[in-house]
């Protein structure tokens, strides 16, 4: 679990001074294993998440005189009591469990723009994002193309024209076939630049997915990052996902 997850979990925010460098020292233990703390500690991990900077020497009678600290190896030095990690370990017991939430840095797709949309939009986004930001550029392009085709099939429904690519089968075509109908469709009327881009981004992931001898590399996908992020947020509108 991250810092900042951490901090929301345990509404940080809400605790008074001493048990707000309580909680971070039981953060610290069970993240990276350490078992005692200073107060020089205290005050730094206080200033990273932009609280207010204690006195030093109040802070320190404070945690000498807490039920929920004991007396370290050293002179200046704390440890968590066991009856306060036993506590915590009883209130937080998914705190070392791994996370499945995406971090991402809004490379390909600005965070503002697929926040509050919906949840399969914006979990695709975050994936999209964090496999160009961690290089795993072939995959970046299959969920690039695949994010594609969800919302030129929701944009088709949403429009009340889903028939227009389905097959006889009731199931919906092939994307190759989807972008033939929608380059040409007027219900749709994609603007000019996006009816001249989709077909680039459903090769660059054909390519990753099925293509033996083809690696994608960030140029690839930043060659084509601008035209993508345009067609992404003129299908959220013409979906209906934004309004």
């Amino acid at each position: 679990m991250k810092l900042k997850a951490y901090e929301e979990l345990v509404s940080l925010c809400d605790l008074a001074e001493v048990e707000r460098v309580c909680y971070l020292a039981f953060f610290h233990l069970k993240m990276s294993q350490q078992a005692e703390f200073s107060v020089g500690h205290a005050l730094d991990w206080l200033s990273s998440l932009n609280y207010p900077t204690p006195n030093k020497s109040r802070l320190r009678a404070n945690l000498r005189s807490s039920k929920a600290t004991i007396a370290g190896g050293g002179s200046d030095s704390f440890r968590l009591h066991r009856d306060f990690i036993a506590k915590l370990e009883s209130e937080i017991p998914t705190l070392t469990e791994d996370s499945e939430d995406v971090a991402d840095k809004g490379t390909i797709l600005p965070t503002l723009l697929y926040m509050n949309t919906r949840g399969f939009v914006e979990s695709l986004s975050k994936q999209i994002n964090a496999s160009f930001e961690n290089h795993i550029f072939d995959g970046c392009a299959v969920l690039m193309r695949r994010l594609m085709e969800i919302l030129l099939i929701l944009t088709y429904e949403q429009l009340g024209v889903a028939d227009k690519i389905k097959g006889a089968d009731g199931n919906y075509v092939m994307l190759e076939r989807i972008l033939d109908n929608a380059k040409s469709s007027g219900t749709l009327s994609l603007s000019r630049n996006s009816k001249e881009t989709v077909e680039e981004f459903r090769k660059l992931g054909n390519f990753s997915a099925h293509k033996i001898h083809y690696n994608c590399k960030g140029q690839d996908i930043k060659r084509v990052q601008v035209e993508y992020r345009a067609l992404f947020e003129e299908l959220l509108y013409k979906s209906g996902i934004k309004v």
